[in-house]
């Protein structure tokens, strides 16, 4: 066939070929601003983020900078100056990202990676809209019951760590089995996470935000025994998430174990750590111990 018989590109063409380097250009802007927010709030999940293999590492890393999003409307620097702009926005938030999970695109950078994964990982209302319930209760409820902080648990944490779960098994065999088996273990470890974090941020909670979300008498005065059994009960999710994470494709595994081995140290560490201590300064833990807790997650990961 002579050149002059092979029909010359449309314009139809030449404009979809432009759509979709355009649309390809907005999808890796919206990533990259993702990965700033988790690495400019959280230089330890960065640090786990980085042992996850790719796509699952821009998976995760644009859920939890939509988490980071909704707490910043919630806890930011602005959200006191007017409580009722703070809620307009994170109703606002709330649809912005059902509407971009359904649509598959948004103006918003993060809510835009996010829906990408959304999509692609079969994250839908089943789990945002407890998330974001809990994210409303942070508005309005100072202090919770048992019933109560159990509901904002799941909706904070446990769904978390099911959507983190689902951008884990998102194209692998036996997907939806192996998601059942892990579900339970997912939910522990996101849970346990957050516990840990009420220890840690009771002072900034308390005195900050005027939020409660430990049991105890007087949290101004916190006992070690109340101390206790709440670390009793972080050890106990901790016990049945590290079950799960052999379980873990080897794609997530080692960043699990990290993140899994750095809340463990945190709680070994609270716990000893007199309870009011705990309200005047933020227990963390030292970069070489960090470094030596990863290297081990990474040596039994990738066995």
């Amino acid at each position: 066939m002579s050149l002059d018989q092979h029909p010359a590109p449309t314009a139809r063409a030449h404009a979809a070929a432009a759509t979709g380097r355009a649309r390809e250009l907005y999808d890796d802007a919206a990533t990259a601003s993702a990965a700033i927010v988790i690495r400019r709030y959280s230089t330890s999940f960065s640090l786990a983020c980085r042992l996850l293999d790719e796509p699952v590492r821009t998976r995760v890393r644009n859920i939890y900078a939509l988490v980071r999003l909704a707490d910043e409307i919630v806890d930011g620097p602005f959200s006191a100056v007017d409580p009722d702009r703070t809620a307009r926005l994170l109703d606002a938030l709330e649809l912005e990202t059902y509407d971009a999970v359904r649509a598959g695109s948004s103006t918003n950078l993060v809510v835009h990676a996010f829906a990408q994964t959304a999509r692609t990982c079969r994250i839908g209302p089943d789990l945002l809209g407890p998330f974001f319930a809990s994210m409303r209760a942070d508005l309005d409820v100072s202090t919770h019951d048992a019933a109560s902080l159990s509901t904002y648990v799941y909706g904070s944490a446990e769904v978390v760590g099911l959507m983190c779960l689902r951008a884990f098994l998102a194209g692998e065999r036996h997907e939806v089995g192996a998601y059942a088996l892990l579900e339970p273990g997912a939910r522990r470890l996101g849970a346990a996470f957050q516990k840990v974090n009420f220890l840690r941020d009771l002072a900034a909670d308390h005195d900050v935000l005027g939020r409660t979300y430990v049991a105890a008498a007087d949290v101004e005065h916190l006992t070690d025994a109340e101390r206790d059994a709440l670390l009793d009960d972080v050890d106990a999710d901790l016990a049945v998430a590290a079950g799960a994470i052999a379980h873990l494709p080897r794609s997530s595994r080692r960043a699990v174990g990290a993140a899994h081995g750095l809340f463990a140290e945190l709680s070994r560490r609270l716990r000893r750590t007199p309870a009011p201590e705990i309200m005047r300064s933020r227990v963390s833990v030292p970069a070489l111990v960090k470094a030596r807790i990863v290297l081990g997650a990474v040596v039994r990961g990738g066995a």
